[in-house]
Parts: C-alpha cells; sequence; structure tokens
C-alpha cells in the first residue's frame, strides 16, 4: 500500500480526541458540501468512553492536531444526546479545519451552567439568530433550522449553514457508504481521500502528491478498547476517477504469503495479491494513462511484497510458474555468489520490477536476487538479501512474531492489499511523508508495544476495508535466535567482530578491522558509521576507556607496530599514537588498578614492556621494563584480596608474577610449556595449560599444583573465578560434564557472564556452526546458529535480551538475537 494511503488511513485516528458526532439518514442532507471527514456516531456516551479508555490514544496526546482539535471541540463537552448526530470537518484557511455538529434538537441538550467564564450573546444572519456561547477562551456557536441543531467552532461555517439550509449535496459514493454503516458500533468514520484540502492530507509533506487518492470515499466502523482499536468499512472508487484501490478491480484476493519470508525483525511490510496479472495490467495501464501490452515475464506472478527491515528495501514476487522469470533472471545476471547454501544472483537490469509494476513499486533498483521456493527475492544491498536468507533458514520469520499474530487476529486470511508495521517502521514512514510536527509526534510517544496493520480485499464494485492498531500480545514461546542483520565489507575480516558501548546511546555497536587494515564502527541496525584507515593489523582486542574522566568512550588497542587511542568518531586521541620501530607488538594489556580509571597501558614487543599512564606518559615506578626472554601475549592484570598480581608468558617458559613496581610477587620456579590458552584466576589460582594438556595452578604462596587432562595440544580452555571450561577435539566440557559434539574444527571456547547468568560459546569453523550452552552444559535453545568465528556476545539495546555477533562470511559480519 503506498505509504500515504496508510497515513490518510491513520489520520482518523488523531482526530477522535474528545469527538461527539452522530445523525440519522435525513441528516445527511443537511451537511455542507465538501466535508473532507464525517463522524456519524450512533453512542455518544459509549464513543466517548472507547476513546477515554484507549491506550493508543491516550499516547497521542502529544500530536499537535490531537491538541488543536482537542482544543475546539472541549466545549463540546457539555453536550449530551441519545440521538445520531454528525460532525463534519471543514478546511477554513489553509490547512485549518474547524467543524459543525449536526443532530436533532429534540434530543439533545447543551449545558454550560457549571462553567464560571462563560457568556452568552445573540447574533443575526441573513434573519436568523445564532447563539455564540463563549466558554473560557473557546467559542460555540449554535443554529436551529428546521428542529435540527447545529453547533460549530467556526462563525463563518455556521453563517454558510444559515445561507444555504438543506443543502443535500452529499454523493453518490458517500450515500451508499452511509447506509451501509454499522449501527451497533459506537460510531462510523467517513474520509474523503479524494480531496487535497482534507484534514488528513494536511498532515502530508507539501512536497508530497496530495492529489492522488486512494480511494473516493473510505467508511470505518470504530470499535476501540484499552489494549486496540479497530475500523472495519469499505473503500469506494468510481470506474471514471484514477483511484490506487482500483488497479484491483476485477481480481481476486489471494492467501498473503509475504510474512513467511519477511525476516522476523522485519520494520512493515506489504503484501499486493491478484489472480490474474493480465487483469492488474489492464488496471496499470488506466491507472498510469498509458497503451502497453502486458509483460508475459510476469503472467505467473500472483503476489508482490515489499519488506523494509534495517531501513532497506526488500521485495518479492511470488510465483505459480517460474521458468519464464528463471530464464529472464539466467540471462540478465552478471554474476554469482553462495550465501548459506543460497545463491545470490547480480543482475544488469535495475529497473524491470518498477516498470513491471508502477505505482505498486518505485523508487527501487533489483540488483541482487535469490529463490526460495517458488519466490523471488531482490534487494538492492546483498547484505538485505543475506538477512532474508539467514532468517529463513533460521525459521525466524515475521509472520511467527507476537506483532503479526498480534494483527493477523483481526485480519481475513485473503487479502489484495495488506499492510503490518511495528513502531519502528510507521516512524520511518512517518518521517518520510509527514508534516515534521506529526513525525516527531510519533516518535517521542514511543508505539514499541503496538502493531499496525490495514488490509483491503477487492470485491464486485468495491473493497472491504480493516484497519487496526493493537497491543502486541504477550506469548510464551521458546526462545527464537534471530538474524538482525548481515553486513559486508569491501574486502575479507582480519580480526573478528567484537561489541563496543556507544556512551551517547548507552547501546552497543559492532567494530571490526578488514584485510586493507580499514578499521569499521558498524550501528546497530547495520549501517558503517565511520572507517579509518591503520597502517597495521590490531593485535587481540580492542579495549573502551575514559581518559578523561568524563564518560566518553575510546578505543584503545595495539597495531603490529603501533599503540593507538581513537575517539568516538574515528580520531587519534594524542598523544596515544605510538610507532614502534621493528614492529612485532603483541594485543595491548590495560590495567585499571583500583577501579578509578587511572589507567595503566602495557605494549610489550619481544623482552620489552612499555606502561603508559592517561597522559600517555612512561609510569616511571615500574621496573619491569624487560624480560628474559621474548614476552608471549598480552600480560594479565588479577586482583587478590587488596592485592594486585600482574602475569608474564615467556617464550623460556617462564610464568612472571609480579607487583605493581615490577618486582617479583610470586616466583614459580618450574618452567611450563605454554599450550596458545592465556593465563586465567580460577578458584583464586593462577592457572593455565601446557601442550600436553596438564592443568598448572599457582596459589597466593607460590605452590603449584598439577593435574593431567590428558588435552590433545591444540586443546582450548576458558574460566571464570568458578567455572572451568574445556574444547577438546570434538568434546566441550564445562564443569565436569562433557558435551560430545559434531566432529569438526573449533574454536577456544568463551565464556559469558551477562544477568547472572553464564553463557559458553564455542564455534566450529568447519563446518560454521556457533554453540552456546549454559553452566550446566545444557545448548541454548535454537543453537547452533550459523557463524564463521568465536563470538561477542552483550545486551546490545538495553531491553533483557541478547545479541551476539560473529564472522558470517570471510568478508561479512551476521549480528543475532536471542529472544
Amino acid at each position: 500500500m503506498k505509504h500515504k494511503a496508510l497515513l490518510y488511513l491513520l489520520a482518523p485516528f488523531f482526530l477522535c480526541c474528545k469527538p461527539e458526532v452522530q445523525s440519522t439518514d435525513s441528516l445527511l442532507s443537511h451537511l455542507l458540501p465538501n466535508s473532507s471527514l464525517i463522524i456519524k456516531i450512533n453512542n455518544l456516551s459509549n464513543f466517548k468512553s472507547e476513546l477515554k479508555n484507549s491506550a493508543f490514544l491516550e499516547k497521542t496526546k502529544g500530536f499537535g492536531i490531537h491538541q488543536d482539535l482537542e482544543s475546539k471541540l472541549k466545549g463540546l463537552n457539555h453536550l449530551s444526546t441519545d440521538a445520531e448526530c454528525l460532525a463534519a470537518f471543514y478546511e477554513v484557511g489553509k490547512d485549518n479545519h474547524e467543524f459543525v455538529f449536526t443532530l436533532k434538537r429534540n434530543a439533545t441538550s447543551f449545558s454550560a451552567d457549571s462553567i464560571s467564564d462563560r457568556t452568552v450573546e445573540t447574533l443575526t444572519y441573513q434573519n436568523k439568530n445564532i447563539t455564540k456561547y463563549t466558554l473560557g477562551d473557546q467559542a460555540i456557536f449554535s443554529l436551529v433550522l428546521d428542529d435540527v441543531l447545529h453547533l460549530s467552532s467556526s462563525q463563518i461555517l455556521i453563517e454558510n449553514v444559515a445561507r444555504t439550509p438543506n443543502p443535500n449535496t452529499a454523493s453518490g459514493l458517500l450515500k451508499r457508504l452511509y447506509s451501509t454503516s454499522a449501527p451497533s458500533k459506537s460510531a462510523t468514520i467517513f474520509v474523503h481521500l479524494d480531496e487535497p484540502s482534507s484534514l488528513p492530507a494536511a498532515q502530508i509533506k507539501e512536497e508530497q502528491d496530495r492529489t492522488q487518492a486512494f480511494s473516493d470515499w473510505l467508511s470505518l466502523d470504530f470499535s476501540a478498547n484499552s489494549d486496540q482499536i479497530s475500523l472495519s468499512g469499505v473503500a469506494l472508487a468510481s470506474d471514471s476517477t484514477k483511484n490506487f484501490i482500483n488497479l484491483f478491480k476485477g481480481t481476486s484476493p489471494l492467501a498473503n504469503k509475504t510474512q513467511l519470508f519477511a525476516p522476523q525483525n522485519t520494520q512493515a511490510l506489504v503484501s499486493y495479491t491478484f489472480d490474474d496479472y493480465s487483469v492488474f495490467a489492464k488496471n496499470q495501464n488506466e491507472y498510469l494513462n498509458r497503451v502497453k501490452p502486458a509483460d508475459s515475464l510476469f503472467n505467473t506472478i500472483e503476489e508482490l511484497g515489499i519488506i523494509r527491515v534495517n531501513n532497506d528495501k526488500v521485495v518479492l514476487l511470488n510465483s505459480f510458474g517460474t521458468e519464464s522469470i528463471s530464464e529472464f533472471l539466467n540471462n540478465d545476471k552478471t554474476g554469482t555468489s553462495n550465501y548459506q547454501g543460497s545463491e545470490i544472483l547480480s543482475l544488469k537490469s535495475k529497473d524491470f520490477l518498477t516498470d513491471g509494476f508502477n505505482p505498486l513499486l518505485t523508487g527501487f533498483e533489483s540488483n541482487f536476487c535469490t529463490i526460495l521456493e517458488n519466490t523471488f527475492v531482490f534487494s538492492e544491498k546483498k547484505e538485505a538479501l543475506q538477512t532474508v536468507l539467514s532468517n529463513y533458514k533460521s525459521s525466524a520469520t515475521f509472520g511467527n512474531t507476537a506483532a503479526f499474530k498480534t494483527a493477523a487476529e483481526t485480519l481475513a486470511n485473503e487479502s489484495s492489499i495488506l499492510f503490518v508495521s511495528d513502531a519502528s517502521g510507521i516512524d520511518s514512514f512517518a518521517e518520510e511523508d509527514l508534516v515534521p510536527s506529526v513525525s516527531d509526534a510519533f516518535k517521542a510517544s514511543n508505539f514499541k508495544d503496538h502493531t499496525f496493520a490495514a488490509q483491503f480485499v477487492s470485491d464486485n464494485g468495491f473493497s472491504h476495508a480493516n484497519i487496526s492498531i493493537g497491543k502486541i500480545a504477550k506469548t510464551v514461546t521458546s526462545k527464537s535466535v534471530t538474524p538482525l542483520f548481515t553486513l559486508e565489507l569491501d574486502t575479507d575480516l582480519a580480526i573478528n567482530p567484537q561489541f563496543v558501548k556507544n556512551h551517547r546511546t548507552n547501546k552497543h555497536e559492532v567494530v571490526v578491522q578488514d584485510q586493507n587494515n580499514v578499521l569499521h564502527l558498524i550501528s546497530t541496525d547495520g549501517k558503517v558509521l565511520w572507517k579509518k584507515q591503520l597502517e597495521g593489523r590490531i593485535q587481540g582486542k580492542i579495549h573502551q576507556v575514559d581518559i578523561y574522566k568524563n564518560g566518553r568512550l575510546q578505543l584503545a588497542f595495539c597495531t603490529s607496530n603501533e599503540f593507538m587511542i581513537v575517539d568516538r568518531n574515528g580520531e587519534d586521541v594524542p598523544p596515544f599514537k605510538k610507532k614502534y620501530e621493528g614492529g612485532n607488538l603483541n594485543p595491548l594489556a590495560v590495567f585499571d588498578y583500583e577501579g578509578r580509571k587511572d589507567y595503566r597501558f602495557v605494549v610489550t614487543q619481544g623482552e620489552k614492556v612499555f606502561m603508559y599512564n592517561n597522559r600517555g606518559n612512561i609510569v616511571d615506578g615500574f621496573t619491569y621494563t624487560r624480560a628474559q626472554s621474548p614476552i608471549l601475549s598480552a600480560p594479565n592484570h588479577f586482583r587478590m584480596g587488596n592485592k594486585d598480581y600482574l602475569v608474564f608468558q615467556l617464550e623460556d617458559k617462564t610464568l612472571k608474577i609480579l607487583h605493581r613496581s615490577g618486582g617479583d610477587r610470586i616466583k614459580v620456579a618450574e618452567k611450563i610449556d605454554f599450550s596458545n590458552n592465556g593465563v586465567f584466576l580460577y578458584k583464586n589460582k593462577f592457572s593455565v595449560t601446557n601442550k600436553k594438556g596438564v592443568l598448572h595452578q599457582i596459589d597466593a604462596r607460590g605452590k603449584l599444583t598439577s593435574t593431567n587432562f590428558n588435552l590433545r595440544q591444540d586443546h582450548g580452555m576458558y574460566t571464570t573465578s568458578k567455572t572451568l571450561v574445556f574444547m577438546d577435539d570434538n568434546v566441550l566440557t564445562i564443569k565436569g560434564k562433557k558435551v560430545e559434539l559434531e566432529l569438526g574444527v573449533y574454536t577456544q571456547p568463551k565464556i559469558f557472564y551477562i544477568y547472572d547468568k553464564i553463557y559458553v560459546s564455542v564455534t566450529d569453523i568447519q563446518s560454521q556452526k556457533i554453540y552456546l550452552f549454559d553452566s550446566q552444559a545444557k545448548s541454548i535453545p535454537n543453537f547452533p546458529v550459523f557463524g564463521n568465528s568465536l563470538i561477542d556476545m552483550v545486551d546490545m539495546d538495553n531491553d533483557k535480551r541478547l545479541e551476539l555477533v560473529a564472522k558470517d562470511q570471510e568478508n561479512s559480519i551476521i549480528v543475532y538475537r536471542i529472544n
């Protein structure tokens, strides 16, 4: 559905601030011409109650249009009636809309006696008496004609009513809709969409085309409770008008399948179906005022789906026969690549989809394509297709989400047009198409717990309409693992991706370096925020520090020949760009002895040790500036009680345990042929393994004990203070409990402690599977998932759901969410 059509449909929600309206068939003939919005209220007290109790409408109080209308309508709080009544809105001056209420006089009372700041005066216009009520800062004008009471916020409008009694200007389409409205509902809303000056149109940016209507008229029976607003009715368009809904004239709706392919983190989707493409093509020619033969390429297409995910657009064509399109794509492709077992085609023709499906699809380049069953999936960016594929293969699709299921409860099984969106999708559409005051209000109102849906079902000469805004139902389901996004870099990854904190948003982003030594910072939705060219490969982990102690975080690391600190924007932080002749630096070590951000940055190069403070100066009091043998890796800092221990592994098999000044705190006499695992503090003992799989532990008094676990030389080890994990061949051992995995080539294990829970991760880089277990060696549900490196894991956006990042293909990363 066109964005502006959706926004037209959402507009009535924000007009329901304090409306009071209703009417019988005879009342319609009393309306002034050119009303773009009419509300018929069957039960005023019920309507008020539904509006008052709606959690969604409560959140729209910050909208300017809500506040404006509420101000104009507040005088009608003193209106009481059991009869039907009508409220019609008219433009009086540019983008200023006023109302006229019309209802039977004998079933109505209007009492403002309780207002102390009120005046009542009688005006005369064309021999008719108009009563003006001034209630505080609000004026209401009243006129009685033939036992019909008219109330208005505008003197101009009430004078027009006096000048033209019983105008009987309602169109035939409006009369048809009016006669079919449901008297059992509290209200029915009639929207004239083919009116550029209408109240809904006034919320659309001027640069947008306000003249292309979705239909002529739309009627919506209104009902609401605390969790949901539902509108159902009919859209009508005459055959002589170029309305969007007429594109589906003469076609039958089908079951929508877009949600079965859309990723779980889809922001919004639109699905168009038709049982006969040739009929759609004929309607399309009439709409576009052109003569063009139907393209046989699309003869078997019965659904066009548009998915918005991570602010990128993905388009799918669902077909009952794939031969013609498959042949076209094979002839059009300029190259192919493979992703998780699926072929991705690079295409030469960029606009054949927009040519074939305008105006359903505009502003889209079909750069890439993949095929899933009988569905062709297109995207502008390869990463968007990779996100679709990884979610589809993980059964993490939008159709299985609580948001979609909540929306589907109010919808028919088949649609000509289906729109479903979460709050981020609505925010995005609002920013693109609505005036800033409305789009800003959408973002500020925080509808993240709501789902938005609209459905149109083509019928004989009209379309059924269903629109709903609902609070997403809480569902109890097994944990799912959702691929959030993939991002492809210009060249292969040089280091594993890791999360770093954004001190401005308190969320986490991804940092990674490629083979060209370019450092990338990547946002939570998979966009590259900046790139920085470095001279060498980053060694080991990137640390985050706050050297100015002001809450602003920097990135600190060593490359092969430099020690660097860069700020949030990727700029160098002087004086922390230090070069070392000869290179061959180990990973950077960062010590914060007292937790006061008085950092010690330790750079090791061969036998040399450089320790710097926050100002980038060498720490004079540290005496261990040269080891007796080359240092194997970044040194460690541990704290037991009130004592600090600095631990170095040396190439001559010596384990050095020092105090802050660099002197020996514990002397380890025995030589250890170190494995490739680091030193850990496990049960208050310095713990390290040798190449024969023997665990050596040294306590605070220097006593050494050894335990032979008979591990292979390439085993992996990781510990916390109380949890010991080994990865040996294909056997993972967690706190003594063994899990036998498939045969493969496994990374070292890694432990994460998040929200009081232990997670143990290991990756089979041969079969590209990421495993995740708890502290009892039980697999986390829905693992393994696809991935090609050791992972990093955090709660990326502070929603109590964890995200993990890993290498995807050699030149791309993937981020998953554990729901």
